[in-house]
């Protein structure tokens, strides 16, 4: 019942890539890559602090995306108050 269907393709066959080890090639290991690495750039210097604080937050709680809550708390840690 089994069969055995051969290719007709006689191109080498593609190695197969584990991409999860974290193992990179381009960077160093255990770097996370950022789609916006110099997004802070063009922020004024208040801006580009909070930009910086939660993104300390969402690298030390490995999350990569914060709730509203989340955010608060930062802005508190900040010393911003209503």
């Amino acid at each position: 019942m089994s069969q055995v269907v051969e290719s007709s393709v006689t191109s080498s066959p593609i190695p197969f890539v584990d991409r999860r080890s974290g193992e990179t090639d381009t960077g160093a290991p255990g770097v996370e890559r950022r789609q916006f690495g110099n997004s802070h750039d063009d922020l004024s210097p208040e801006a580009a602090e909070l930009a910086q604080a939660i993104d300390h937050y969402k690298l030390r709680h490995r999350r990569r995306f914060v709730t509203f809550e989340e955010m608060l708390s930062v802005i508190k840690s900040l010393g911003y108050h209503r």
